[in-house]
């Protein structure tokens, strides 16, 4: 049996463990507040992982995440907004370090003054139609920076976005020209917004943003996910802008269509490709 299904496996055991001594006090809540619970519970037990420049792809700890969930339950996941309570110098320095075989070799992105104020507008030109993002640097600078860089050297050209959920969390997660999951750019850098000024609970990222994907603490290269609807999970995952309606329209057609193999998680039933991005500014 897989590391993945050992983990769902003894995740589900722990969901009904808590939930059987739950089931008193359950029926005593509103029936809303009772299937927000689950919900969220549900979110995190179905093996939610995001796979960035590494061969195997990693996992949220299920189980962890699940005992988690059932202590914050009676609350709803605090919305992630992009806002720091302390802003950043209007410089940053970044740090981009080289460890491992890209799946497209582009170099590395410029380190000094970093721009962290402000923000960049740029357009994901797909199969399925545009989707545009805005950037926001006061949140998450060196993936911005990281994100246009890579823009700018065409790695996302002709790239695929591997993976859809349509269950528990609602992402299109792209940016591997492997097509894999496990491939990336090379070089990993820092985590930022909300990993750095968010305590370990766990946070909603919300319909029309945007957030890195990742194999574990600072390791984040070029995948992001796109939320096309709400998505309870722990705030692990760097914020760093947000989706206009033009591109929501465009994934909520992607989803509309589900999967390939008519799972709540897998390749978009019709293949979604990146045929460029525009860097407005």
């Amino acid at each position: 049996m897989s590391n993945n299904e050992t983990r769902r496996r003894e995740a589900m055991q722990q969901l009904e463990r808590e939930l059987s001594a739950r089931d008193r006090k359950e029926k005593s809540k509103p029936l809303a507040i009772v299937a927000a619970s689950l919900a969220i519970i549900l979110a995190i037990v179905g093996g939610i992982w995001f796979a960035n420049s590494r061969t195997t792809d990693e996992t949220v700890d299920a189980a962890a995440s699940s005992t988690t969930a059932s202590e914050d339950a009676d609350t709803i996941a605090p919305v992630l907004d992009g806002k720091r309570t302390t802003p950043l110098p209007d410089t940053v320095t970044c740090a981009y370090n080289q460890n491992e075989r890209p799946a497209k070799d582009v170099g590395l992105p410029p380190t000094e003054n970093v721009s962290a104020t402000g923000t960049v507008d740029i357009t994901l030109d797909t199969s399925a139609g545009k989707i545009p993002l805005t950037l926001d640097r006061a949140a998450a600078p060196c993936t911005v920076n990281a994100i246009t860089y890579l823009a700018s050297k065409d790695y996302y050209d002709d790239v695929v976005c591997h993976r859809l959920t349509t269950s528990g969390i609602k992402v299109l997660q792209c940016g591997d020209p492997s097509g894999t999951g496990a491939g990336g750019p090379g070089f990993t850098f820092a985590d930022e917004y909300p990993v750095d000024v968010v305590d370990d609970q766990l946070v909603t990222y919300p319909r029309g943003s945007v957030a890195m994907a990742n194999a574990g603490p600072s390791t984040n290269g070029s995948q992001f996910f796109l939320n096309y609807g709400d998505s309870p999970l722990p705030p692990n995952y760097t914020y760093f802008g947000t989706i206009a309606d033009e591109g929501l329209t465009t994934l909520d057609a992607i989803a509309a269509k589900g999967t390939a193999d008519g799972q709540s998680d897998g390749a978009p039933a019709e293949e979604v490709k990146i045929a460029n991005v525009e860097v407005a500014n």
